[in-house]
């Protein structure tokens, strides 16, 4: 977003990013309890937003860690004890609907790893360090994952260990799992469960947004 921002308390239609991916959690059915891992100087920000807009299923607020794969860990290290199945969900995309993280967590419960995701629409090519084409991949075969990612709970723990150990970096909890040689099964995502990253991003959430208030 640049200048430091954090864009999880940006506003999105007035509402902060992060309390919007919240809110669907705690409309979700299938979710017990909600432990968030943030920046330590945003801890109590955080836990009062969660007080004000009534986000009663938030258990936690705790410090996270010097990467993802560390905070994930630390926030699965406070749930509790008796959860059979842990579902990592990223503050940044807002727009998860409740029906999206039940589904994800039914899928979860018969085959003990899953996540959503949606076909790849361009081209994927990859490429050499001086720009060239070394590849174009198959599109047909390809996938955009989105999150909540959800496991069994002996098993993320066990794969976030092993790469916090081996100082391996992941850009995703399904990375990590499968390491271990775990198989993850992939469901239908959503178009819309988008990830804030840039500016732009925000202004299409927000007409995403409005489309649904419409049709509603």
């Amino acid at each position: 977003m640049g200048g430091g921002t954090n864009k999880l308390l940006l506003p999105l239609d007035g509402i902060p990013v992060l309390i919007r991916t919240l809110d669907a959690l705690q409309r979700a059915e299938r979710v017990d309890e909600i432990i968030v891992a943030t920046r330590e100087e945003e801890l109590v920000e955080i836990a009062q937003l969660c007080h004000t807009y009534g986000i009663t299923k938030c258990k936690k607020v705790v410090r996270g860690g010097e990467s993802r794969a560390h905070s994930v860990m630390l926030a699965a290290l406070e749930a509790d004890k008796s959860m059979e199945l842990l579902a990592v969900q990223d503050g940044a995309r807002p727009l998860v609907t409740p029906e999206l993280i039940d589904s994800v967590i039914a899928a979860a419960t018969r085959c003990g790893a899953a996540a959503p995701a949606v076909p790849v629409k361009d081209t994927i090519k990859c490429v050499r360090e001086d720009g060239a084409v070394a590849q174009t991949l198959d599109r047909s075969a390809l996938r955009a994952v989105q999150t909540p990612q959800v496991f069994t709970a002996d098993v993320l723990k066990a794969a976030l260990q092993s790469v916090l150990e081996q100082g391996i970096e992941v850009t995703d909890d399904c990375g990590a799992v499968e390491r271990l040689g775990k198989v993850v099964f992939l469901t239908e995502g959503e178009e819309t469960n988008l990830k804030i990253t840039t500016p732009a991003d925000l202004v299409l959430a927000e007409a995403i947004l409005k489309d649904r208030e419409e049709r509603t």
